[in-house]
């Protein structure tokens, strides 16, 4: 069976894009969460590994390495799950695969997703940077200046900002944990029990 691995970051984000030839393929996967979650604790990557291990797949098939991950090590320790069973993984965009038609690992392209995938957790690191740099000059400017000291949020006030409303909606979902929806998302764990306390009594 021929799987397409789909995976976006949050739940507004759009998949078609990785999904232009989907009809070549027997099972399309989508993901939508953090690539810094290991690709195993993931709930599509879960269905990805359950037919991996009962022979269900001949080769996965993803548009790009930061698809699969963003963690290098994490990377790297799915392709050698998938090459240990002689199972190929093709990488559309950058024309890679994992196993030669002789099932032999292609060292080439271990060198080449190696490099990209040191890039692409980098890409990662940088966009965390830069975010934290943003608060701190706005904050250099006046222009974060959080609450007031004694003021009070009202409870759909704090519902309703764009982080804590997409973590509601991964809440009720109910496939991901606190930790996850905290990576997700870039919210604090004590935020997210705070999201699941009043939003999940409240709706």
């Amino acid at each position: 069976m021929k799987i397409l691995y789909v995976r976006v970051s949050s739940l507004d984000q759009n998949t078609e894009r990785q999904k232009i030839n989907a009809k070549e393929f027997q099972m399309v996967i989508e993901d939508r969460c953090s690539g810094a979650i290991k690709f195993e604790d993931r709930e599509g990557g879960k269905k990805v590994i359950n037919f991996l291990n009962k022979n269900l797949i001949s080769s996965l098939h993803v548009h790009s390495i930061d698809r699969l991950g963003r963690n290098l090590q994490d990377l790297l320790n799915t392709i050698e799950k998938f090459n240990e069973m002689k199972i190929p993984i093709f990488f559309i965009n950058q024309g890679l695969r994992t196993l030669d038609e002789n099932g032999k690992e292609n060292t080439v392209s271990k060198m080449m997703i190696s490099i990209l995938g040191v890039v692409s957790e980098m890409e990662r690191t940088q966009i965390r940077e830069r975010q934290a740099e943003g608060i701190i000059l706005a904050r250099a400017r006046g222009l974060y200046l959080g609450r007031r000291p004694g003021s009070k949020e009202d409870n759909l006030e704090f519902l309703s900002k764009s982080k804590n409303a997409k973590a509601l909606e991964y809440l009720k979902k109910g496939n991901y944990t606190n930790s996850e929806i905290a990576k997700i998302t870039g919210l604090h764990l004590n935020t997210i029990t705070k999201i699941k306390k009043i939003g999940l009594s409240i709706t």
